[in-house]
Order: C-alpha cells, then structure tokens, then sequence
C-alpha cells in the first residue's frame, strides 16, 4: 500500500503551494474519485428539481408523500434553457401516447440513477482507485477509475430504460397519474411490501455483501487491463442492481418526481452498502412494511368488506 500520511506531508512541505496542493491530491487519489460523484450527483439532483419546479404544479402532493416540504420553491421561475431540458412529465398530459412518455421518463430515470446510485458506489470507486495508485506507485499498470464506473453505469442505464419502459406502460394503462404517482394506494402498498420482504431473502444479503467488500473483490480479481476492469465494472454494477432494485422500484409507490423519497432511499442505499451490519438492512425492511402495511391497509379492508 502507499506511505503514511506524516511522511506524504514532509515530502511536500518544500513545494509551492499549487504544487502542494497538486501533490497532496495526488497522495489522495480517493479524494479526485469522491469529487467527481458529488459533480455527477449534483448534476443529476439539479435536473431532478428542475424537473419539478418546472411543472408549475400549485400543490406540492401531486408529486407524493413528503413533497409538501418542497412547497415553497415550486414557483420559482427555471432559466428557458434548463426548462426545456427538463420538461416535466406532469406537463405531458393525458393525450401521449406511451412512447412519448417513455422519451420523457428516460432521462429522468437516468439523472435518478446519477442522483441515487452514484453516491452508494464511491466507496466501491474509491476502493480500486486507492489500489490502483498503490500499483502505480510499484510502477505496475492500472487501468483509470473512469473505466470501472462506466461498466457500473452500464448496468444501471439498462434499469433506467427497463424503468422508463415500465413507467410508460403503467401510465398508459392508468396505473399511474402523470405525475407519476399510483392510482390505487393498493399498488403502492404492494410495492413497499415486496420491496420489504425483498429485504430479508439470500440473495439480497449475498448481493450486498459484494457491495460491502469490493477490497477482497479486486484483490482477488485484479486486472490491468481496461477490458478486463470494464468486466468487473458491470459485475459490480450488477451486484448493486441485486442489492438494490427493490428498493428503487419504491420510487413507483410514492411517485417517481418524489424528490424527498428519492433522497430517503439514496440515504439508506448508501448506508446500507457502508455500515456492513444485518440489522440496518432488516431496519429497512421493517420500515418499508410498516409503510406498505399502513398504505395498503385501508384499500385491503374495504376489498374484504365488500368482497
């Protein structure tokens, strides 16, 4: 592994300050991959609020539970360019046909996944890339951090499309309003529920525990060659997929322009994969089915009552 930090700092202690800063971040490769998440979240969390502050909607809850909070930016004014870019689904109204809503669900899945899932895998990031500065410091090759995120993205672009596909489809059967909210509170407890029980099955806690260890991972599959590198990108992004797809499907219960929710679940997403202990992720369960038992419950009881 690379030296200790006291001795990073003496041997940059002569150098002018840019070169200092320059050499201290380069004795922290860590910090550029962490920086470059937080751009690409920020980007993402940027055209998600766009995208709701466009709508011009007077009431915060047609985009879901919790958005109430949002009220009072909701009628600011977006700059033309940015209002283009990130026209709201809400502005689509009932007359498009699905596919039309899928061009416009896409890229609001997509700038999700820059939101939600970039976050829970720096840690994974800034794992290979402090092992790969340690081999570069050997004089061994390694391939750049750029080329593992990509075959990550990879696997979470192909959920973004099946997402936008599935939003399109329940929207045109009427399972969804155009806000992207459900229709009957029966489906976004059944949603929750499965998201829950999903919680506690083998090959959530097998999908995870991948997540938790990407070290012994690269340790073990260690390549330097970019091929090889984008290959254990999409195996990882796999695993995050089997970690972490129910819980992004929770997104159709409570509405997928839900930007509160939406900062829940990146929240305990990224807790989850940090923090390796059981009980947060049956925590988790345990929340999303008290949520879905109390969404659902009504609507099941007045099926039985008139069943």
């Amino acid at each position: 592994m690379a030296e200790t930090s006291p001795h990073r700092e003496s041997d940059l202690s002569g150098l002018a300050v840019p070169d200092r800063a320059i050499g201290w971040v380069a004795h922290h490769p860590r910090l550029p991959v962490y920086a470059a998440v937080a751009i690409a979240a920020g980007l993402g969390w940027i055209y998600l609020t766009a995208m709701v502050v466009g709508a011009r909607s007077d009431d915060a809850a047609v985009f879901g539970p919790g958005m109430a909070l949002l009220e009072p930016v909701l009628g600011f004014e977006l700059p033309p360019f940015l209002a283009a870019l990130c026209q709201p689904l809400i502005d689509v109204g009932p007359a498009l046909v699905s596919g039309e809503t899928f061009l416009v669900a896409l890229p609001m899945w997509l700038m999700m996944v820059l939101a939600m899932m970039l976050p829970s895998a720096a840690p994974m990031l800034a794992t290979y890339s402090q092992i790969a500065d340690t081999a570069a410091r050997k004089g061994e090759p390694a391939a750049p951090v750029l080329v593992l995120a990509s075959g990550y993205m990879v696997v979470w672009i192909g959920f973004s499309l099946a997402a936008a596909l599935l939003q399109s489809g329940l929207t045109a059967l009427g399972a969804l309003t155009f806000a992207g909210t459900p229709v009957a509170p029966a489906l976004a407890g059944a949603i929750f529920i499965a998201a829950a029980l999903y919680q506690f099955t083998p090959a959530k806690h097998a999908c995870l525990t991948k997540c938790q260890n990407p070290f012994s991972y690269f340790f073990a599959r260690w390549t330097p060659h970019s091929t090889g590198l984008f290959r254990l990108g999409v195996e990882q992004g796999l695993f995050c997929l089997g970690c972490c797809w129910a819980l992004m499907t929770v997104m159709f219960a409570v509405g997928v322009m839900n930007l509160v929710w939406t900062a829940l679940l990146c929240i305990l997403m990224t807790l989850e994969k940090t923090y390796p202990s059981i009980w947060i992720t049956k925590g988790i369960g345990v929340f999303l089915l008290c949520v879905g038992t109390a969404v659902s419950g009504p609507s099941l009881a007045a099926v039985f009552l008139t069943g």
